[in-house]
């Protein structure tokens, strides 16, 4: 028998409603509920999912570095596949014991971080940070650059240190880029306030709700936040605050900000004393802060290293000040035509000056007092429209930008 065709008359009241699509951005407007929060952060992790690790200290895998070959290929891809799924979906943070065992080369780049620390002190150039105020504590922006030009000696042998290459590779694979920034907290040094790191954790709360799902979850992959110890970490010293799992939180960089995941953290963060020597890696999406110096005299000491993933670049290079100095008269007649807030005008901002402001010289670039990130070409390009600088006076800005984020 034929199969039967049944014809429907097309009404309004007899249409088959369509599937409801996602929507491509998270809402400001819906905040992520702490109930979902809480169910990824209170899992638990347990020798029998992390085998290599020697220890499991309050959800926080500990693996002992002398107890691996480094030569040893099968025996470092085991591992690497083990750090890999800490990393992604487990508690997203490990700590690696004795990642140097012999601390002269802490010593040597300590001393070098001591001379560099002494000489930026000397001058007026006023020290941002991303939390504290500037000169409360001591930081070195670039501190891997600095060193190397300070001590090339020291830092060589401070960063052939295979264990590097073994757990960027593990996350980033090859051609990674390390950066660094060396941190000295005082005595009364305050807690940082919990956050997530770049790149998305550096934006504000509008300009993080701007970009769509798949990247708020992508942005995680792209870097990888890690730190040396330079002296011993007593917990009274504030190492830096925990909150296991959070990374699988895929809302997370718009949670938190908000006063209860904020409330939520300080009610179940964990911190782990380090020695010195030790290393902390973890997702850049997890939930963490430094924690607070109680300590009368002692100062805690740790070279921050954050990894950046080869594919985090652009095809070609695109020098903006050349095309915004072409086209210039077009932007103004775009301003005058439409006005300097037009999103026909900031459409073509977007386009032919930079938006994102890293990487730069934060040295003479410091976090603008808002954020955590100086101002970008595109910021300063609106900028000059709206208050109708001239053109010299915006490609000199322009100009100024691309000079004082050069490497020192």
């Amino acid at each position: 028998m034929a199969p039967q065709v049944v014809y429907q008359e097309k009404h309004a009241s007899t249409i088959t409603p369509q599937p409801r699509r996602p929507k491509r951005l998270y809402s400001t407007q819906v905040p992520p509920t702490l109930k979902s929060f809480r169910k990824v952060c209170e899992q638990h992790a347990s020798k029998a999912d992390y085998p290599l690790a020697s220890d499991i200290n309050k959800n926080i895998p500990i693996y002992d570095a002398p107890a691996f070959s480094t030569d040893n290929a099968a025996e470092i891809s085991s591992l690497q596949d083990e750090l890999y799924t800490v990393l992604l979906n487990g508690p997203g943070v490990f700590i690696l014991k004795d990642m140097y065992t012999n601390h002269t080369a802490i010593n040597s780049a300590n001393a070098a971080f001591a001379r560099i620390i002494a000489r930026e002190c000397s001058t007026s150039t006023a020290k941002g940070d991303h939390f504290a105020a500037g000169g409360r504590n001591d930081r070195i922006w670039n501190s891997f650059s600095k060193h190397c030009l300070e001590d090339p000696a020291s830092f060589v042998s401070y960063y052939s240190n295979p264990w590097f290459r073994i757990i960027s590779e593990a996350w980033l694979g090859p051609a990674y880029r390390i950066t660094a920034q060396t941190n000295i907290v005082k005595p009364g040094g305050a807690a940082q306030v919990a956050h997530r790191d770049y790149h998305l954790g550096f934006q504000t709360e509008h300009d993080c709700a701007r970009f769509p799902r798949p990247l708020q979850i992508a942005s995680q992959l792209l870097t990888l936040q890690g730190a040396v110890a330079h002296t011993d970490m007593p917990v009274e010293s504030g190492p830096t605050r925990l909150l296991p799992f959070s990374q699988a939180f895929e809302e997370g960089y718009m949670a938190y900000r908000l006063p209860d995941f904020t409330q939520y953290f300080l009610e179940n963060y964990i911190s782990l004393p380090l020695s010195k020597g030790d290393g902390l890696f973890f997702n850049p999406a997890l939930f963490h802060a430094a924690g607070e110096n109680t300590t009368e005299g002692f100062h805690r000491s740790a070279n921050l290293i954050q990894v950046s993933s080869a594919f985090g670049k652009t095809m070609e290079s695109v020098a903006t000040v050349p095309l915004v100095e072409a086209c210039w008269e077009e932007l103004v007649l775009l301003r005058d035509t439409h006005g300097a807030d037009s999103q026909k005008l900031d459409d073509c901002i977007a386009a032919v000056a930079e938006g994102y402001p890293f990487p730069t010289n934060l040295d003479r670039r410091p976090p603008a007092p808002s954020g955590m990130a100086p101002e970008s070409e595109q910021d300063l390009l609106r900028r000059g429209l709206s208050k109708k600088w001239s053109k010299e006076e915006t490609l000199t800005a322009l100009r100024q930008i691309g000079i004082q984020s050069q490497a020192g």
